[in-house]
């Protein structure tokens, strides 16, 4: 704690000197899984804030800085039999930004965002105050977070994992609907590989399994992408209509740091674009362990960066009511072609809040529901709970090359995004105009009030920090040198190496050793 309070002085005294000056300043990590452009300005550094500092097993409590990583988080409390409730899929995404941004998971429908299980925040503020709930989902913008203190759970040695096939948008949504209301649900998340091939994944924390079972694994290089294995699990079944396969689904039985970080290897799928963009390198088995330390998600992101790529990459989350889900996904299919899509069930936490919130069209609030299953006919709190639910849709993909067509698909999207009655996550490119942006949020009114109370008027605000220039990234080009293809990508791979965060992965402790 002294190492801490000593670095917490030394950002308070950089906050006060940026707040007498009354200049405005951003915050530097030192990481980021943001795609949007990277700031430019003063900035005040809060990158050694990089420690779990304390794990009390009987709190079940966990004292953590800001920049500590998902993957170092879970290392820490696994020795003490917990884990938190909600964990990032990417290793590498941190607690204070699961805090500050935008962060559910697949037990998101269970205990709701990443900063629903945070039970206090330390802030620096210009005046020394403090501030709780406001500056969740508020990306910095009403003070710094230093420490927070992060609820925590039983952890389980396995996720008893079962894979349950559709054969359609209105199906799979209907399959999340039934799933979230089972109590023994502890995970619940979906992939739409087309419209004819989705798979609703399952999971329940157990520590028992069958002695003849092996356990999955999807940490090291020769184990299969999550997302290729969940669709090699229910390529042979056809959905609905093949009710011996439905009675017994796929179960896996996967180790529970396996489970919670499944999907680094290939970013979900997004590793696979990279082998789109190097044409010559086939997508097989053999390629992906090979080149397996340049398809882990920290070293993904900064090849992303460095390449230029990602000013052409669509990486947009969109909270869906469940009502317009099938809509919109029949949108993305026409528009952008985008597959796979990425299916989470969240809690809904209504305004005034940054986090994303859905409102469905009033036709569809009175539309009927599907019939209950036995298990949520069995759980009455699950029928009336659903309506604080709402569907997050992952879409990302390559998108149109040309800037100024990539800007115009982006704001086409974010239209029909409010047109459904979604909203998206803040971290990606957003291109709403001020006056767009505050009505999503029913004004400024309340988010100026805090920004008043806590003297932080000065910082920029969310709209400032998470603001794409349409008309500037129309216009906008890259080094010729990176545009051409493969050219900026290697630049971007240099970049990773030059990191050195395939390190990270190599060495990490919660990789599955066996029993």
């Amino acid at each position: 704690m002294e190492r801490h309070a000593a670095s917490v002085a030394k950002i308070a005294a950089s906050v006060r000197t940026f707040f007498d000056k009354s200049e405005p300043y951003r915050i530097f990590h030192g990481s980021t899984n943001s795609t949007r452009p990277r700031p430019v300005g003063g900035a005040v550094d809060i990158s050694a804030l990089s420690h779990v500092l304390s794990v009390d097993a009987a709190t079940r409590t966990a004292l953590v800085e800001p920049n500590v990583p998902m993957d170092r988080l879970v290392e820490a409390t696994l020795p003490h039999g917990l884990v938190p409730p909600v964990v990032m899929e990417f290793p590498g995404i941190t607690a204070g930004g699961g805090y500050a941004g935008t962060a559910g998971e697949s037990s998101s429908f269970r205990h709701g965002f990443f900063d629903g299980t945070v039970e206090r925040v330390e802030m620096v503020l210009a005046d020394e105050g403090d501030l709780f709930r406001g500056a969740a989902g508020a990306v910095g913008t009403l003070g710094i977070a230093t420490l927070l203190e992060i609820r925590l759970m039983e952890a389980k040695k396995f996720v008893r994992t079962s894979y349950r096939r559709t054969s359609s948008m209105a199906e799979a949504v209907a399959a999340v609907r039934e799933e979230v209301g089972k109590p023994g649900n502890d995970y619940v998340d979906g992939i739409l590989f087309d419209k004819g091939h989705g798979v609703i994944i399952t999971g329940t924390l157990t520590d028992e399994k069958p002695a003849d079972v092996k356990p999955q694994t999807f940490s090291s290089a020769w184990d299969p992408w999550f997302y290729l294995h969940a669709k090699e699990r229910t390529k042979q079944i056809v959905g609905a209509g093949d009710a011996a396969a439905a009675a017994t689904p796929a179960v896996d039985y996967i180790p529970l740091a396996e489970y919670l970080f499944r999907y680094d290897r290939g970013g979900f799928w997004v590793g696979r674009a990279a082998f789109h963009y190097f044409w010559m390198v086939p997508f097989n088995r053999f390629a992906r362990w090979f080149l397996d330390d340049f398809l882990h998600t920290r070293m993904m992101y900064r090849a992303l960066h460095g390449s230029g790529e990602s000013a052409r990459f669509v990486v947009q989350d969109i909270a869906m009511p469940f009502e317009t889900s099938e809509a919109f996904v029949d949108y993305t299919a026409k528009e952008l072609g985008i597959w796979p899509l990425w299916l989470c069930p969240l809690k809904r936490r209504g305004p005034p809040t940054f986090h994303p919130f859905t409102t469905p069209p009033p036709a569809e609030k009175a539309s009927s529901s599907p019939e209950p299953s036995p298990e949520t006919a069995q759980n009455p709190q699950s029928t009336e709970s659903e309506e604080q639910m709402m569907l997050n849709i992952g879409v990302w993909g390559w998108g149109p090359k040309s800037p100024r067509a990539f800007v115009e698909k982006n704001r086409e999207l974010e239209a029909k995004v409010r047109e459904l009655g979604g909203m998206k996550w803040l971290y990606a490119h957003t291109y709403y105009k001020p006056e767009e942006f505050w009505s999503m949020y029913g004004g400024r009114a309340w988010y100026d009030a805090l920004r008043t109370k806590y003297r932080a008027a000065t910082l920029p605000t969310v709209h400032d920090k998470v603001h794409v220039d349409a008309e500037a990234a129309r216009g906008k080009r890259r080094h010729w040198l990176k545009s051409i293809p493969p050219l900026g990508g290697l630049y971007g791979i240099g970049k990773s190496i030059k990191s050195k965060d395939y390190m990270l992965h190599r060495e990490a402790k919660w990789k599955w050793k066996g029993e």
